[in-house]
C-alpha cells in the first residue's frame, strides 16, 4: 500500500492550495496580513463550486536526491464536512485514477486490472488532511495553522505569485505546507514538507473555476473483471 501515498498526498496539496488566496498588502506580516489572507481564503472557499485543472507533481526524496514526476488532470466539487468530491486522472508515468466520493476512495490501476477501495481519512491519512484543508473555514484555519509571508516570486511561465507558509499548531502529519498564489487570488503551486524532510510540490495550470462537472465523474464504473482490494 506504499504506492497509495503519492496519490493521497497530491490531494492534500491540491485541496490545501485551493483553500488559500493572497493578501492585499504583501508587506504586512503581522495580524493585518493574516486577517487579510484568511478573509480572502474564506471568500474563495465560499465562491468555489468546482475546479478542473491540469496538475504536475514532483515528489522529492531527500536521502536519495531522486525526483518522481507525475502529470494528470484533477476535478473537484466541494461538499459538507470532509466529503468533498475529488478525482485525479494520472497520464504520466502511467495511467491511474483516484476518485474520492461520499467519504470513500477508489484507486484504479488499469495496468494491473486492480482497484483499491476504502474509507477516505482512515489509512489514507493524507487524503483526510486534504479534505480538512479544502472545507476548512476561516476560523478553523486560523486555529490550526500559523501563516507566514515568505515573499514575491515568479514561477515558470511568468506567473507572478505571493509565497506563504502554513505551519501546523499541532497534530499534523507533516512539518509545514507552502502555497504560491497568483494575482487573481488562486493558488498555482503548493509544497508539503514531510516529517522526514521529503517534499511534494504540485503545480496547477489550465484552471477552469466553476466549470460544469458531472457528479458521475467521481463514481468509477469498473468492469466486473477488475479485482477489488480493500484498503
Amino acid at each position: 500500500m506504499k504506492k497509495l501515498v503519492p496519490l493521497g498526498l497530491v490531494l492534500a496539496m491540491l485541496l490545501a492550495a485551493v483553500a488559500v488566496s493572497s493578501p492585499t498588502d504583501v508587506k504586512a506580516q503581522g495580524a493585518g496580513f493574516v486577517s487579510s489572507l484568511l478573509n480572502r481564503m474564506e471568500r474563495n472557499r465560499q465562491s468555489l463550486k468546482s475546479l478542473r485543472a491540469s496538475v504536475d507533481m514532483v515528489k522529492y526524496n531527500v536521502q536519495t536526491k531522486d525526483e518522481d514526476k507525475y502529470k494528470g488532470v484533477v476535478l473537484y466539487v466541494p461538499a459538507a464536512g470532509k466529503n468533498a468530491y475529488v478525482r485525479v486522472d494520472w497520464s504520466f508515468p502511467q495511467k491511474e485514477t483516484l476518485a474520492v466520493a461520499d467519504g470513500q476512495f477508489t484507486l484504479f490501476r488499469p495496468r494491473l486490472n486492480m482497484a483499491y477501495k476504502g474509507k477516505a481519512g482512515g489509512k489514507q491519512s493524507k487524503t483526510s488532511t486534504a479534505l480538512e484543508f479544502m472545507n476548512m473555514s476561516r476560523s478553523q484555519l486560523a486555529a490550526r495553522y500559523n501563516l507566514e509571508y515568505i515573499g514575491e516570486e515568479t514561477l515558470w511561465g511568468g506567473v507572478a505569485t505571493t509565497h506563504v507558509k502554513l505551519v501546523p499548531k499541532g497534530g499534523a502529519n507533516f512539518k509545514w505546507a507552502e502555497a504560491w498564489i497568483d494575482a487573481g487570488g488562486m493558488p498555482v503551486q503548493t509544497k508539503v514538507i514531510e516529517r522526514n524532510d521529503d517534499s511534494t510540490t504540485v503545480r496547477l495550470t489550465n484552471m477552469q473555476r466553476n466549470a460544469g462537472i458531472s457528479m458521475d465523474e467521481f463514481f468509477l464504473k469498473l468492469d466486473s473483471k477488475v479485482k477489488i482490494v480493500p484498503a
